[in-house]
């Protein structure tokens, strides 16, 4: 019984501390990034890959594939997304239309991304009427984390129960008139 516990403690410990991405590519790639200095010296950084993490502003088909606009994120080596408050501006990334199309439906506004990207070039666009300069990236790789959902409790109308019953069926006075029952009321 201790064996099978150690083994599945272990198995625990390896795949929590599995990388987003694949492992080389997370060796490989530049996470630390700053967009100042790929505005400055584009060319210096072309073709260089990058792990960037990010949340989606925007997601859009476009004629040479699937085109993602993401306020960056900072990820740790794992790929993780890390310091959420520290966000360093906004990003292209391209998913070439030979691997695929990223549907806008799934890569919606509000998802959060970790991805590889080769650096191509700063693009000149638009955020609402300001001119913004944007790095741009093509997709290698790319992991959609799981949809943050708010959850709410389940509303115990305690007002309107002034009686709550045990398993048998009998009634008996609520101990909790006037707050929320817990849950197991």
């Amino acid at each position: 019984m201790r064996k099978l516990f150690i083994i599945a403690a272990l198995c625990l410990t390896v795949t929590g501390c599995a990388p987003v991405l694949d492992r080389d590519t997370m060796k490989e790639g530049i996470r630390t990034v700053s967009f100042a200095q790929l505005r400055q010296t584009p060319d210096a950084y072309k073709g260089k890959l990058f792990i960037l993490g990010g949340l989606i502003v925007d997601t859009k088909f476009m004629e040479k594939g699937s085109q993602i606009e993401a306020l960056y994120i900072p990820v740790n080596s794992y790929g993780y997304l890390i310091d959420e408050e520290h966000r360093g501006g906004r990003f292209l990334a391209v998913y070439p239309r030979s691997k695929g199309l990223l549907d806008p439906l799934i890569y919606k506004k509000g998802r959060e991304i970790t991805l590889s990207g080769e650096f191509l070039e700063t693009r000149k666009g638009k955020i609402d009427e300001m001119e913004y300069e944007y790095p741009v990236f093509e997709i290698k790789e790319i992991y959609l984390w799981e949809e943050q959902k708010d959850y709410y409790p389940p509303y115990y109308p305690y007002y309107s129960r002034p009686f709550v019953y045990d398993p048998w069926g009998r009634p008996y006075p609520n101990p909790y008139p006037y707050y929320p029952a817990p849950p197991w009321y």
